[in-house]
């Protein structure tokens, strides 16, 4: 397997996890940018599958994205998209000040030039880029109080919205105590005995054409 990632950091703790599984002579991870792969002449068009979650939501152009994934894979070949669509969340009943900031969060992806809703448009980016779209389908991520990864949702929005703090703050709406405040909500809300939370993450697949 060749895994492609910008971060050498990222890669090292890839190759750590890999090592303690025992499957480290299993991936090939090399340092390289989506939109110029680093692979040989003889690498394109030979791979069985190319495969991005979580990408796509991050660049200004993801269909020059997908074009090189199924560039990368041989006639026939899969490519598999799974991302963000961030109007997807749900969380009732509301932390006060959450849905506020959440909004401001999803303004500092276009505000980049990137789609913060690009998960709804994956089959449409497959058929723009030569591959015939076969399935899609959404994967569903959620929990409620009454079970053990409440906490770690409840965390991990918390931690999405506290490691982007600078850039909500910069889109002008909200003032530092308002984002204080709402992210301090959304903790206690997760003690509550009848929260929940719901959020599906677009998935779609498609074939190359011969």
């Amino acid at each position: 397997m060749v895994g492609i990632e910008r971060s050498r950091e990222q890669i090292a703790e890839a190759l750590r996890q890999a090592r303690e599984a025992g499957e480290e002579a299993l991936v090939d991870l090399r340092a390289g940018d989506v939109l110029d792969p680093p692979l040989a002449a003889n690498e394109w068009n030979t791979f069985d599958l190319a495969h991005a979650r979580f990408v796509l939501e991050h660049v200004p152009d993801p269909l020059a994205v997908v074009k090189q994934m199924v560039r990368a894979v041989r006639p026939g070949g899969r490519i598999v998209l799974a991302d963000d669509d961030h109007d997807l969340l749900r969380m009732w009943p509301e932390p006060p000040g959450f849905m506020t900031v959440w909004s401001a969060y999803v303004r500092t992806y276009d505000r980049a030039g990137n789609d913060p809703y690009v998960g709804r448009r994956l089959v449409q980016l497959l058929h723009a880029a030569g591959a015939s779209p076969v399935r899609n389908t959404q994967i569903f991520f959620g929990s409620c109080s009454g079970q053990r990864s409440f906490t770690a949702f409840v965390e991990n929005a918390a931690g999405i919205l506290e490691g982007a703090r600078e850039a909500i703050l910069s889109v002008g709406s909200l003032d530092p105590v308002y984002f204080e405040d709402a992210v301090a909500a959304l903790r206690g809300w997760g003690e509550r005995p009848d929260g929940a939370l719901w959020f599906g993450m677009p998935w779609a697949e498609g074939v190359k054409r011969g």
